[in-house]
């Protein structure tokens, strides 16, 4: 099977997570022994945070016969101003700049690669492929949700929702996402597939006694979605009762005022030496094998990949419970604690946990149990059953 993915967005050292999908995605399929290519649109060259394996080929869309195909300034400031007041009349530039600049190279490319099935990560993309390129009746297109479905509603431009529309297939992360969308498209094939979660060989101990606690929180320091700094306010209500615990914050500073913002908080609650900033890393087990809770304090998330992964490990979470699908993950006080989005609560959450190994194991070994169902080659041989039955379909 010829297996095309579409991610118009950034690949080039992006650590997050729609990158890492696209970079498993494809070298996962490639091993089972089909062809695939990956179409990516980025500012930059360079290499890709997660690798690609030898043997797929990569194009990236914006650098068209040795020539990066930059946003227009006055397409930029039109985007900036539009967004003060509507994301989704802001979503519409990008799809004119999409539709001008990018979508007739797009259809070269994907003339010469000739899939048998497309995969389109973002409802954007796929207006690209299904009303700008009208390849809807060539070759069957099915669109990936990285999130709440409920976002395309109220932040998607109208040609981007008709395309989610018009795709073969919707793929959504959770049972409750799926919910969601067959409210919107009653009409429309719409499978559940989670994320891969990575199976560990070894799970935390979390009995061992240690002269340091640590929790975990991993993901970008971002103050309206990943939002550290709940957590270090929360931390900074129990850390007198618990001296020997520490907060490592691993993820990359995507603003600098706000990190900025985040050292003044800390430095603030004289707890400098207690919740570190480390960065960003490729090998999580091992930053995942040193915790004993992991926070996870984001307003919204499509998954939850690096909770999910902390889970597979053995480590007992504490989220929010503000972000539809958590549920499908955490069930609170089976494999892990759900908190209301405020410090109090979040710091109640976390004394609970942090005074109780016994309880913190439990919730770790239920964890571990509740992630075997997006095994790789659970998750993998959903997608591949689903490509084959899909590409059989369109002969």
């Amino acid at each position: 099977m010829n297996i095309l993915l579409v991610n118009t967005t950034k690949m080039v050292g992006d650590t997050g997570g729609l990158a890492k999908v696209t970079s498993a995605f494809a070298n996962e399929m490639h091993k089972r022994g089909h062809k695939v290519s990956v179409i990516y649109a980025d500012e930059r060259s360079g290499d890709f945070f997660f690798p690609i394996d030898e043997g797929i080929k990569c194009y990236d869309v914006r650098l068209q016969n040795g020539k990066r195909i930059k946003y227009p300034l006055s397409l930029r400031l039109k985007r900036e101003f539009y967004r003060l007041f509507s994301k989704q009349k802001a979503r519409t530039i990008n799809n004119d700049f999409f539709y001008k600049y990018i979508c007739p190279y797009m259809g070269k490319i994907i003339k010469g690669i000739q899939p048998d099935i497309i995969v389109s990560f973002t409802p954007g993309t796929s207006k690209s492929l299904i009303i700008d390129l009208n390849l809807q009746d060539k070759v069957p297109i099915i669109t990936m949700s990285h999130g709440n479905p409920e976002d395309y509603f109220d932040f998607y431009p109208v040609l981007s929702l008709e395309a989610v529309k018009q795709s073969d297939v919707n793929q959504v992360l959770l049972p409750s996402f799926k919910k969601v969308l067959e409210g919107h498209l009653p009409n429309n094939k719409i499978v559940v597939i989670g994320n891969v979660v990575p199976q560990f060989t070894n799970q935390v101990d979390l009995t061992k006694p240690k002269d340091v606690h640590k929790i975990l929180f991993i993901g970008r320091l971002a103050k309206g979605h990943k939002r550290p700094h709940l957590l270090i306010e929360a931390f900074s209500k129990v850390a007198d009762q618990f001296p020997n615990w520490i907060v490592e914050l691993w993820g990359a500073d995507e603003n600098k005022a706000y990190k900025a913002q985040l050292e003044l908080m800390i430095k603030q609650a004289n707890l400098s030496d207690r919740i570190l900033f480390k960065g960003i890393t490729k090998d999580v087990e091992s930053v995942l094998s040193t915790g004993d809770i992991y926070a996870m304090m984001s307003a919204s998330e499509g998954f939850g990949l690096s909770m999910a992964e902390a889970m597979a490990k053995g480590l007992p979470v504490i989220a929010c419970d503000t972000w539809l699908g958590v549920s499908d993950m955490v069930q609170d006080g089976y494999n892990g604690i759900l908190v209301k989005d405020n410090p109090a609560d979040i710091a109640l959450g976390l004394e609970k946990l942090m005074g109780n190994s016994e309880l913190c194991s439990a919730l770790g070994r239920q964890a571990v149990d509740s992630m075997k169902r997006f095994a790789p080659d659970i998750i993998w041989s959903k997608w591949e059953d689903l490509l084959v039955e899909i590409s059989n379909k369109s002969i």
